[in-house]
């Protein structure tokens, strides 16, 4: 498991924000480059603002919204997602740490709400003047003097333009849902296969699709909602995974999100201190509870792995209706038909849909800067290249947390512009490499060695991790003596971003008030029909009474019948 150090033994440091401006003068960041406006730029941009920095953001599109802002036409060099696109974590868990969605908001949301969100977020702190849009980033290059100034240059393009500036810090804000992953020469026959094939970032909606005979590849979220979606329309629909995936609703206990439930600081330590068989049968009999997995070809072939689980309240039942069927891998793709391991043979198959993930790419940087090596990134707590003699470049968003990605992201930026400024220090370069080394031990054994895995971390252990580097981890056993019942929350409840704005740099007055009153933004979107209050005296607590009262009977004439002076 991911455990911070304690501070004690940690060469990295922050200084407290009473140190003395001079202090911090010769080496603190001013204009810091932002490369991309979606949620990582936004969020980079406003810590920027909150820590008195500079900041420039460069977004190649005419707007903001990134991955999640829904485009009909697919183009090189963006993100693109499909438009029935529904978030996997609530709004409790999802949103900024100082900026709780509106409460009418519905608990997960369509790209559109949540791109309504991120409008509010930027028109409230007024992000959109430090954005350049429609500008491309074509280089971000050390400045001569570097290894002194830590200083980059930055080179643009805007209607054919070319321009550059430098900056004396950048933030790659530009995601890692952008170079498709179509591993083609694992699907022997493909060549001759007559039908239509892509890769899921191209797929937008079901019309078109009516009537034929789909073959999904993989078994992510994406692979998921798509085979979903196309089984309502298509003749029939298959997936096909190697490995199998646990199935998760996104409803839990009494109706609550999923991730309001599963993320909790005790549940996140019972997952850190058991045993691996202890674990892995806690974590079967979670899973098994909605429907046995093994009965729809679902299980996972290695249950001790704790790979992100598909968030899907449809797949099973239209397994269960047949329109989708789960197959094992593709062995081997003819003209018509697709050969799977097992022997068995579908026939006039029409479309493939690869939901085969990602690559990371990023051109506009050496390619020294992010390695990506056998399945690890050899960046610093997934942010700081470890070889630079400055520490001004920092990855915004390269990782993929078992939990919402906005709250994590906003932590990285907190803790980069506080590098930047000279308030916080990282150790030695062969310090980070050996933290990154272990690091990926730890994801290997925790997660397995997937591509799809590479970026994969524990989420409550890591947002600890980023708020412990800028003094904004709660102290609960003082809040226990303070504070108890904010204590037993944050300890028992769900762990979401409030949480980190009640102490350290950044403080906000009102993260106890969001905390304590989260249940109620989750429910408002609920209880949209007021049923009538039943002028019937209810029939259980009428049995109740009576059974409190038998209890007492029973026990008075008990205690008479047992006393020799009655």
């Amino acid at each position: 498991m991911i455990v911070s150090q304690p501070t004690a033994n940690r060469e990295n440091h922050c200084v407290k924000e009473t140190a003395p401006k001079g202090n911090t003068k010769d080496t603190m960041a001013k204009k810091v480059a932002v490369i991309g406006a979606g949620v990582s730029g936004l969020v980079s941009l406003k810590c920027c603002v909150d820590e008195g920095l500079e900041p420039t953001c460069f977004e190649q599109t005419e707007d903001i919204g990134g991955l999640w802002r829904f485009k009909e036409n697919v183009e090189d060099g963006q993100a693109s997602i499909y438009q029935s696109v529904i978030t996997n974590t609530s709004k409790e868990m999802s949103c900024f740490s100082d900026f709780p969605m509106p409460e009418d908001f519905p608990n997960f949301l369509h790209n559109s709400k949540l791109l309504e969100y991120f409008r509010i977020f930027a028109r409230k702190f007024d992000l959109l003047k430090y954005i350049q849009f429609q500008t491309t980033v074509l280089s971000v290059k050390k400045h001569l003097d570097f290894s002194s100034s830590g200083q980059w240059e930055v080179v643009t393009e805007r209607n054919n333009k070319k321009q550059s500036a430098v900056f004396d810090a950048v933030m790659v804000c530009s995601g890692h849902h952008i170079l498709p992953h179509i591993p083609l020469e694992s699907f022997p026959g493909i060549e001759r296969f007559k039908g239509q094939y892509l890769h899921s970032r191209q797929y937008k909606h079901p019309e078109g699709f009516e009537g034929k005979h789909i073959l999904v590849i993989g078994l992510g979220n994406s692979a998921s909602d798509i085979a979903v979606e196309l089984s309502k329309k298509a003749a029939q629909v298959f997936i096909s995974t190697r490995h199998g995936s646990w199935v998760m609703s996104r409803i839990s206990e009494d109706g609550y999100p999923w991730d309001m439930v599963f993320h909790s600081r005790f549940r996140s330590m019972l997952r850190n201190v058991l045993p691996q068989t202890i674990r892995k049968w806690i974590m079967e009999q979670q899973m098994d509870r909605w429907f046995n997995h093994e009965n729809y070809g679902l299980e996972p072939q290695n249950k001790y792995l704790m790979k992100e689980p598909v968030l899907n309240d449809d797949l099973p039942s239209r397994i269960l209706y047949g329109t989708i069927k789960v197959k094992p891998r593709v062995k081997e793709l003819t003209e018509t038909s697709a050969i799977f391991e097992d022997g068995t043979v579908e026939e006039e198959i029409d479309v493939i849909v690869f939901a085969t993930g990602y690559t990371f790419s990023f051109p506009f940087l050496e390619d020294s800067l992010v390695k990506v090596e056998d399945k690890m990134v050899s960046l610093y707590k997934y942010m700081f290249p470890p070889q630079l003699e400055k520490s001004t470049l920092a990855c915004i968003g390269l990782i993929q947390p078992l939990g919402s990605i906005f709250p994590t992201v906003e932590l990285q930026a907190r803790w980069a512009t506080r590098v930047f400024k000279g308030l916080c220090t990282l150790p030695s370069g062969s310090t980070m490499m050996a933290d990154i080394i272990k690091r990926n031990e730890k994801r290997i054994d925790l997660f397995g060695k997937s591509l799809s895995q590479t970026l994969q971390t524990n989420y409550v252990d890591y947002l600890d991790e980023l708020a412990l580097e800028i003094g904004a981890k709660p102290d609960l056993l003082s809040l226990l003596l303070k504070d108890p019942k904010l204590a037993v929350k944050l300890y028992f409840g769900p762990c979401n971003s409030y949480q980190y704005r009640l102490i350290g740099p950044g403080q906000w007055k009102g993260a106890r008030s969001a905390i304590l009153t989260q249940k109620q933004r989750i429910l408002k979107p609920l209880k949209t029909r007021a049923p009538k209050a039943s002028s019937d005296f209810p029939i259980s607590f009428l049995l109740k009474i009576l059974g409190l009262l038998a209890i007492v009977v029973a026990f008075f004439f008990s205690f008479n019948g047992s006393n020799p002076s009655a």
